[in-house]
């Protein structure tokens, strides 16, 4: 593993007519995140000063050099002092790398299911849920890994659904949620116990709540009406509220975290993949995928405002703890690199561009700084 330290001039692009024109930045901020990309087996370090974004590094991972290994997820320790990567082609199970922020070095690792994707640590750092998506073979049930980061260990498996995809842990560190893409789920985990404590159907029209652990986790009839096809769920600030894209259906639920009742439906564009919301869970962000742009939403009035990207396949996005921008990932087509927006959440506009390497797509936010 070596990095790769790029030249800003090198990396920088400002799109026509974006750079420059949102409103000011808190005065002297600068917000760092790394980016995972994915036919790549790179992950950039990323700088935006509220005018430009630069990659500032280029990491090396990955353990055969001969292969693509597909970096797929990230994941920030609350410290700030680690950052964890799915490498998600393994021999024959997929991996974690535990690495160092700043000096970007190797830690440790952790062998885990079979194609691990997003990842969610515990608020205390020690605790990290993995989903084992599984594109590999029939549509059977697959797992979430529980790993304790000190030590880089798995302590177990817990069989969820078919494809399960999304990681987000509570504020309150007592519960883990993803989705079943194939299997039309909502699956809520007990951190302390490491089990399923509940399901939900997703399906338009049978949406309702399963008792514990045992159904549903078989795969589904995808074409069938009402079909979900979860990608992700976003936990609100104070925990009373889960936000859930239906990829399959193009719409985003709020879920009420403690009945699991659908309070809201927010009609999207196509392909509604990735979400975040702002600290003050006021603003709900959701990546676009079929219709290349960053759905807003606020929440008070259920208002959207849509920002176009600058590449199709619009995937990640993160929001800086400030709750001034979105940082937005998009993986482009073919042999055209990917690129990271800027996107002001205030004048709802990309603010500033930079092309990273080959399909970027998971992204975690390190920290925010004052020059």
């Amino acid at each position: 593993m070596t990095v790769r330290t790029t030249l800003a001039a090198a990396t920088l692009l400002v799109l026509t007519g974006a750079a420059g024109q949102g409103g000011a930045q808190e005065p002297g901020a600068v917000y760092r995140a790394y980016v995972a990309n994915e036919s790549s087996d790179l992950v950039s370090l990323i700088r935006f000063d509220g005018r430009e974004i630069v990659e500032e590094k280029a990491i090396e991972v990955g353990f055969h050099p001969a292969d693509i290994e597909g970096a797929h997820g990230i994941a920030v320790s609350p410290s700030g002092e680690h950052w964890y990567v799915s490498i998600a082609h393994g021999q024959p199970y997929g991996q974690i790398w535990k690495m160092e922020t700043g000096r970007d070095v190797f830690v440790d690792s952790a062998l885990v299911g079979l194609f691990p994707a997003t990842m969610a640590l515990t608020p205390d750092g020690s605790g990290l849920f993995v989903v084992n998506f599984n594109l590999h073979g029939d549509p059977v049930p697959s797992t979430v890994s529980a790993l304790f980061t000190p030590w880089m260990q798995e302590t177990g498996q817990i069989e969820t659904c078919v494809m399960p995809h999304g990681s987000r842990v509570s504020r309150d560190g007592s519960r883990h949620y993803s989705t079943c893409m194939m299997s039309d789920q909502l699956v809520e985990i007990s951190v302390g116990k490491t089990n399923v404590s509940r399901r939900m159907v997703l399906t338009a029209g049978h949406e309702h709540v399963m008792a514990g652990p045992a159904g549903g986790a078989s795969g589904m009839d995808m074409g069938g009406a009402g079909i979900c096809k979860p990608t992700w769920v976003v936990v609100a600030p104070d925990d009373s509220r889960l936000y859930v894209p239906c990829n399959g259906r193009g719409e985003v639920l709020e879920i009420d975290a403690a009945s699991l009742e659908v309070l809201r439906r927010f009609p999207t564009g196509r392909g509604p993949y990735n979400a975040d919301v702002t600290p003050d869970g006021a603003t709900l962000v959701v990546t676009l995928k079929g219709d290349r742009a960053l759905a807003i939403f606020d929440l008070a009035t259920g208002v959207e405002k849509r920002v176009p990207t600058s590449r199709p396949v619009t995937h990640g996005v993160v929001v800086t703890p400030d709750g001034r921008y979105a940082l937005v990932t998009n993986e482009a087509v073919g042999a055209t690199r990917g690129t990271v927006d800027a996107v002001d959440l205030v004048s709802a506009r990309v603010v500033a561009s930079a092309p990273l390497h080959y399909q970027p797509g998971g992204i975690g936010f390190w920290k925010m700084e004052r020059r």
